[in-house]
């Protein structure tokens, strides 16, 4: 079932920053921004949520947690340059937390600078404890759990989440942009969604499982590789993770059911990069992912002024 290997591949997208927190561990408590451009998306609260959102940074990044109310930030294309084409951005985070500068406004403002409108969506989370000691625990013991794990609890794969809230979120961030097409310069036919780690699999989720989403393009960034059944609608789709990334492992599943499916997939295998790496790590091959996404986007006719 498709559900089941997504929600499989997004429990396992946990690992990356819980081996951050258990090698790193320096978490350093912000104050919650100002984000005088979010709009809420008024798609309800989540349940058992006591704790109110709150901020941390890891390596320089600004990290979200707690998340109970979504929104969606717009970064709208300059007039003269606008394309028409828009991108939802889902950033990553185990969906525990959102990585919102490194997955989320930093891309939003590349995809800007090219034309594209760029909408970063602030979804839902799953609840975490109120402190970051607290926070840091509760990471660290998931992790311990996951190493724990006996050979055959592990062929019998990840645990399965409840995407109910996020699917919401993400359906709700689309509507919102069909309904405001006209005032942000959106062509209603180039609407894609590109995600990251966790948000990968959130687009990959949507793209699978959504009734009224109807993407242009879709591009998971290191998300899970497992294969999927592919709907006769999907989108075409552009997909880029790394070999040294623990969620590669010789696994190209995904892009043989695109491929089988007859829709039309560009992959991109780099030597290093590891996980999590945005828009690119210095000094390693997947550094160039984003002008490739930027070409393939061009040569598939996405980026065609607006008349």
């Amino acid at each position: 079932m498709n559900i089941r290997i997504v929600l499989a591949a997004a429990a396992v997208l946990l690992l990356a920053p819980l081996q951050a927190i258990a090698q790193d561990g320096t978490m350093y408590p912000m104050d919650v921004p100002d984000e005088p451009n979010a709009i809420p998306l008024n798609t309800g609260c989540v349940e058992g949520q006591t704790a109110g959102e709150s901020w941390f940074r890891q390596w320089g990044d600004p990290m979200a947690r707690n998340i109970s109310t979504a929104t969606l930030t717009p970064f709208l294309a300059d007039p003269e340059k606008a394309t028409g084409a828009s991108v939802i951005v889902a950033p990553g985070g185990g969906f525990m937390w959102l990585s919102m500068g490194n997955e989320g406004w930093e891309v939003a403002e590349a995809l800007q600078k090219k034309g594209i409108n760029a909408f970063v969506l602030k979804y839902r989370l799953q609840p975490t404890a109120d402190t970051l000691d607290g926070f840091k625990e509760q990471m660290d013991r998931r992790f311990a759990e996951a190493a724990n794990r006996s050979d055959d609890d592990k062929s019998a794969g990840p645990p399965h989440w409840d995407l109910t809230n996020q699917l919401e979120d993400a359906e709700a961030a689309y509507a919102m942009i069909l309904e405001n097409k006209d005032e942000w310069g959106v062509d209603p036919k180039r609407i894609g969604m590109i995600g990251f780690s966790a948000g990968a699999g959130l687009t990959m989720y949507t793209t699978l499982n959504s009734d009224t989403v109807h993407l242009a393009f879709i591009a998971p960034i290191y998300g899970g590789m497992g294969p999927v059944e592919v709907p006769e609608d999907a989108p075409p789709m552009f997909s880029a993770i790394a070999s040294d990334d623990f969620l590669f492992g010789g696994e190209f599943g995904v892009i043989k059911s695109w491929f089988d499916a007859g829709i039309p997939v560009e992959f991109h295998l780099y030597q290093n990069g590891g996980h999590g790496f945005g828009l690119g790590n210095p000094d390693r091959t997947s550094n160039k992912w984003f002008d490739a996404f930027i070409h393939w986007l061009d040569v598939n006719g996405f980026l065609e002024p607006v008349e």
